[in-house]
């Protein structure tokens, strides 16, 4: 293996893993800066209060982008093990 094939392999895998994760952390980021903002405004300190609505959110963003994130994944997992044998030879 040479060092460009690693260096390949490596920023797919990267790139492959932010776009999985990029939905999630970003419909979380979002609620967690409007309840911030609201718990600010209101005055209301409350732990519970910024947990449950991104626990929520974290299900319908799963739900509704699962299977596009899945697909993702499935398509770089079988493109690796079908490029296993070239990979191997270099």
């Amino acid at each position: 293996m040479t060092e460009d094939l690693v260096l390949q392999l490596a920023q797919e895998a990267m790139k492959t893993t932010a776009f999985v994760a990029a939905p999630i952390l970003i419909s979380t980021l979002v609620i967690g800066l409007v309840v911030s903002i609201f718990q600010a405004l209101t005055q209301i300190n409350e732990a519970s209060l910024s947990f449950i609505p991104k626990m929520i959110i974290v299900g319908i963003v799963l739900v509704l982008a699962g299977p596009w994130m899945l697909d993702l994944l499935s398509h770089y997992t079988t493109q690796l093990f079908q490029n296993i044998s070239e990979i191997v030879r270099e």
